[in-house]
């Protein structure tokens, strides 16, 4: 039995990337301080640990490396280190000068409990400006042998060699060095196509100007374009600065974004830790066509090799709480120049969206429900912008606000202010008295004056209101334009057909609700600043983001309380968190709820976007995450696919953020939650109803 919050049971990968005060030339030291540092790695339940090129013997040593006393002390701690592994959990990766029959190689030594598992050799050996390294070493690219013997281990040598743990499957590794990454086709892309989900760059790398910025858009690059995580390792203090200076920065990257880099020029060496989603990688190469298709073609210059095996068993039975920063709003990154960029690119793709379907269809007006709440204004604020753009009159936006039984006065009066600030053709439109008459119709219990407030009595307001905003549409030769927003519709909150599910073009349709309101908080402040009476759009706009999250369908509560989104469906926050990892990546509802538990388990850690205050940051335990996370998976998977099968036209805007039956998302409309509903079961029984632990299934 495996502990639940344990990162190794959810398909990521403990690494620790060392830049060690090297001692140069002086192997037997420099094999004491790796050995140092592998078991301080190994304590943090590590399951690999990278040091930099040559790290045995410093990479600066020229004409040293040619001396048979340095290679033969060399061999000697290689020996040792191999031996000491035994007691270590994690895989090593160091690297080493081996003399082999025909030359002296650059090599990546992969070590794991007592075995030299595999010599990976440096490919292209770069011999221009300050470097001369075809002085010393040959290339593994046309070494002519497959395996080499060394301090008493045979072990296969070659470029592009892969290492596969037999027990985790996602747990796969290749290795390169330095330059190899510099060259137009990296020996790392064809140890991706061998299936490597990590690759480890054991580098030297003397720093410059602007060299850091550079070498980190090669890795992030090589991240992206193999779908792997790639993790660089630099030389650092200690080698010579005779004529170079070295930063010993360390860097990793995950599918093209940075997951950590340490601080630069350590007198005493860096160290980085970092959790790789091996699991969240190999759900992308799933997906990815192009990297199947690319594979296929590299396979006729370069044949699939076989993975060298090794089994490594991590500790599971402790607690391991993950290390990387999990965003609460994987919608709405919390780096606030981010998130302001973001916004401003979501904006723009809504009202280029909208503006080229007003011109193709020749409409003369925009006709929109305007409730006062957050969808129906961050769409209006959008036409706005689009009849902007075009020079249209806003006159020609019609904005109507229809109250029924629950709408409040303060909601009614925020959506006219709204509309009457930014000049659009406001208008109301009581819908009460043909909804009473409809009911009445209908026989339904309210229109005799019981108080029976169910779902017909919902729907028949939310169906007057689209009939209305479609009919108004026909008359002035318009468009109706939809509000509903992406998370509404995974959830299935919206009525279908003849209801808020349809529009003639819905600009919110892949906006997540806490996307959209990241959107209003940066709407206002722009207003604030940018334009004429602003501050009064500003202030609207904020009052409309302070209010309860509502449909306004029953009436209030004796307490004046209006019916509440939330209390049905889950809070926003954590639905939207389950809807990112479940559409985006497949992740089953364990590694979901982990993931949650890590980025909403305490409020205190981690960043937030900016514009939530002390009130607004929430935390959520594990029973409650589950709680809303089996809503989720029921009203996602078995009831509301008919609704998204029949969505309107509108724009995708951010990556996995679309529900559209022509795009991202297509699914069955009769299908079960069944395999989803079972996993939460486990959860629920195993970990939180006593029991501590959890079975040890990762991500696979």
């Amino acid at each position: 039995m495996a502990v639940f919050e344990n990162l190794w049971c959810h398909g990521f990968v403990r690494t620790v990337l060392v830049s060690p005060h090297v001692a140069l030339a002086d192997p037997e030291t420099n094999a004491r301080r790796i050995l140092t540092a592998i078991g301080e790695a190994d304590a943090q339940g590590a399951g690999l640990v990278l040091f930099p090129e040559l790290s045995l013997t410093g990479y600066s040593n020229d004409d040293l490396f040619l001396q048979n006393a340095l290679l033969e002390a060399t061999a000697h701690a290689i020996g040792e280190i191999v031996a000491a592994s035994a007691a270590f959990a994690p895989v090593i990766a160091i690297g080493a000068p081996i003399a082999g029959p025909d030359g002296i190689y650059n090599c990546a030594l992969i070590i794991h409990r007592g075995r030299l598992l595999g010599i990976v050799p440096k490919n292209f050996l770069p011999n221009y400006r300050e470097y001369y390294e075809k002085r010393y070493f040959a290339s593994g690219a046309h070494a002519p042998f497959s395996e080499l013997r060394v301090a008493g281990h045979t072990a296969p040598f070659g470029t592009g060699l892969v290492f596969a743990n037999e027990d985790l499957p996602d747990f796969t590794l290749g290795f390169e060095i330095c330059e190899d990454l510099w060259g137009p086709i990296p020996p790392s892309t064809y140890a991706a196509f061998d299936g490597a989900l990590i690759i480890g760059n054991l580098s030297a790398s003397p720093v410059t100007i602007g060299k850091t910025a550079f070498r980190e858009q090669l890795i992030g690059a090589q991240s992206e374009r193999c779908v792997c995580a790639y993790l660089y390792s630099a030389a650092g203090y200690g080698e010579s600065t005779t004529d170079l200076a070295w930063d010993g920065q360390l860097s990793a990257f995950e599918l093209g974004r940075l997951l950590g880099r340490s601080p630069r020029f350590e007198s005493a060496g860096s160290r980085l830790v970092v959790d790789v989603d091996a699991g969240r990688i190999r759900q992308e190469r799933l997906r990815m066509g192009t990297f199947r298709d690319n594979r296929a073609l590299a396979a006729r210059v370069q044949p699939v090799r076989s993975a060298v095996p090794f089994r490594f068993a991590p500790d599971v039975d402790r607690p391991l709480p993950l290390g990387r920063m999990v965003e609460r709003f994987p919608f709405a990154p919390s780096d606030p120049e981010r998130l302001d960029s973001d916004c401003e690119e979501a904006c723009a793709i809504q009202v280029h969206g909208l503006r080229r379907r007003v011109e193709a269809a020749g409409a003369r007006k925009l006709v929109i429900g305007v409730s006062g709440g957050l969808d129906s204004t961050q769409a209006l604020l959008v036409c706005v912008r689009a009849f902007d753009d075009m020079g249209r009159d806003r006159r020609d936006i019609v904005g109507i606000t229809m109250p029924g039984f629950g709408t409040g006065a303060q909601s009614k009066a925020r959506a006219f202010a709204l509309m009457q600030a930014l000049g659009v053709d406001a208008r109301e439109v009581d819908i009460r008295p043909l909804a009473t008459r409809m009911l009445d119709d209908l026989g339904h219990p309210f229109a005799r004056g019981e108080p029976v407030h169910d779902t017909t009595f919902e729907n028949v307001q939310a169906g007057l209101r689209t009939d209305y905003l479609f009919r108004l549409a026909n008359h002035e030769k318009g468009l109706v334009v939809g509000t509903g927003d992406l998370s509404e519709l995974a959830l299935g909150w919206c009525t279908y057909g003849v209801g808020d599910q349809m529009s003639h073009y819905n600009v919110n349709a892949s906006l997540a609700k806490t996307l959209i309101q990241h959107l209003i908080r940066w709407a206002a402040r722009e207003a604030g600043q940018n334009s004429e009476g602003g501050s009064a759009i500003a202030d609207l706009l904020r009052d409309i983001l302070d209010a309860p999250i509502s449909p306004e369908l029953t009436p209030l509560a004796p307490d004046g309380s209006a019916q509440s989104t939330e209390a049905t469906i889950g809070p926003y926050e954590l639905q939207d968190f389950t809807l990112y990892y479940a559409t985006r990546y497949g992740f089953s509802p364990a590694k979901i709820a982990f993931l949650a538990l890590s980025a909403w388990g305490d409020r205190e850690k981690g960043a937030w976007p900016p514009g939530f205050g002390d009130s607004a940051r929430r935390a959520y335990d594990l029973p409650t995450i589950l709680r809303w996370l089996r809503v989720f998976a029921t009203r996602f998977y078995a009831q509301s696919q008919f609704k998204r099968s029949a969505a309107p036209n509108g724009p995708k805007i951010s990556s996995g953020g679309s529900l559209s039956p022509r795009g991202d998302w297509r699914a069955p409309s009769d299908a079960g939650a069944a395999p989803w509903l079972a996993v939460i079961a486990r959860i629920e029984t195993e970990f939180v109803a006593g029991s501590a632990s959890f079975p040890a299934t990762p991500e696979t």
